[in-house]
């Protein structure tokens, strides 16, 4: 049995399934020791709507991979989506004391850009720098130890509505798991799915996940625009229960067995069998006909991920092109459909440089679940200082009505 110290557990909480997976850290990356899945009861377009629910998947979903790392979790690294998530970019300008760049210098620039009205529903969930500027220099990564006088900041901050990012803490805790950190499922996806020439050069991940879509665009190795779509593969499979009638565990089977993403890629000879509703007898149906009915949501979904990106200004910042992940990006002919929409390169995007289980967790549908076990490594090599994104005074308020709780319960 690895010691606790060496596991870093991510726990992906989406709207169709919760996946946990449990990785060995090493020397040079990550071992795969153990996976588990479960459907998702309680969430809806990345929202939990019933904790109970959602509590009881993440406890089968955590036992099943428990089982196969012969572990026993305790800390996770939660995933967290949502039509409620937004991120925009923010600049902060400080005069450097010493002439040269310090710690404290760094900090006090990243504060002075966090310094940003956000109301009281709202939560800062990351705050990631994007580069620093020195003296009317540009581009840089790190500026410690940098001679200058004055000292920039530009970062992105993505923020979360509070009680959507408390209740997915609740229903781990209630699953008797500590949260380590909440973590955004774009970032964590692309953390497993995109080489560093990629980022460097600009890119866009497109997360398609059940009940949301996740876009994450990247240029200059850094991150430049988050944004969640309340759409994903749940519609799709709605959408042939109720073309072809049929019920949706039913449509959801023949989506993945049978589904190609534009109708023009299937022969109209093709014929399938599709279960009724109501004890009704199975129908024949054309698999051209089943396409016809995914191909009108999946382009939609896809023509609402360009538009993001044209109101944000950034389709002519990608010249690495499109990563699609996430379970229903691994549909037939949907990077074909994809290239055509956003007239770029498009990519499947699977975890990769992962070893252990490294064929288990090479699809789409593990992007995520990999993605927060490799942030949670970096966390713990030190990479991404807590300085950057963490709201400490509301850590410290939620520590102190948690001793609140304490002391008059046990008054009671």
């Amino acid at each position: 049995m690895a010691r606790k110290d060496e596991l870093i557990v991510g726990l992906d909480i989406g709207t169709t399934k919760i996946c946990a997976v449990v990785a060995e850290q090493k020397e040079d990356g990550i071992d795969v020791v153990g996976i588990g899945t479960h459907p998702s009861r309680g969430l809806r377009k990345g929202v939990v709507v019933d904790i109970d629910a959602t509590v009881e998947s993440i406890k089968h979903a955590v036992e099943e991979a428990e089982l196969m790392a012969d572990c026993e979790i305790t800390s996770v690294y939660a995933g967290i989506a949502g039509g409620h998530i937004e991120g925009f970019n923010s600049h902060g300008i400080v005069a450097v004391k010493d002439r040269e760049v310090t710690d404290g210098d760094v900090r006090r620039v990243i504060d002075a850009a966090k310094a940003v009205a956000i109301p009281m529903d709202r939560e800062v969930i990351h705050v990631i720098p994007q580069e620093f500027v020195i003296d009317d220099q540009d581009g840089i990564r790190e500026p410690l130890g940098m001679s200058g006088v004055r000292l920039e900041a530009k970062i992105h901050i993505v923020t979360a509505a509070v009680a959507s990012a408390q209740n997915i803490v609740k229903c781990a805790n209630k699953a008797g798991l500590n949260v380590v950190d909440i973590v955004l499922e774009p970032l964590a996806s692309a953390e497993a799915v995109l080489a560093q020439d990629e980022r460097d050069l600009g890119v866009c991940v497109i997360d398609i996940g059940g009940g949301t879509t996740d876009i994450a665009v990247f240029a200059d190795g850094s991150i430049k625009h988050t944004s969640v779509l309340g759409l994903g593969g749940y519609h799709v499979t709605n959408d042939i229960a109720v073309g072809l009638r049929t019920p949706f565990d039913e449509a959801e089977r023949i989506k993945k067995r049978f589904g190609v993403a534009s109708a023009r890629y299937v022969g109209s000879d093709d014929v399938l069998s599709v279960p009724s509703v109501g004890g009704r007898r199975p129908r024949e149906v054309s698999r051209k006909i089943l396409c016809e009915v995914i191909e009108p949501r999946v382009d939609e979904v896809l023509t609402l991920a360009r538009q993001e990106l044209v109101k944000a200004g950034l389709e002519q910042r990608m010249p690495s092109g499109v990563v699609l992940t996430g379970g229903c990006s691994a549909l037939a002919g949907m990077s074909d459909l994809a290239e055509e929409i956003f007239e770029a390169p498009v990519r499947l995007g699977t975890p990769f440089h992962v070893g252990g289980l490294q064929d288990v967790v090479r699809s789409p549908m593990y992007a995520t679940g990999v993605g927060l076990v490799l942030y949670g490594l970096s966390r713990n090599q030190g990479r991404g200082s807590s300085r950057f994104r963490i709201r400490d005074d509301s850590i410290f308020r939620r520590v102190k009505q948690r001793m609140r709780d304490w002391f008059y319960t046990d008054l009671d």
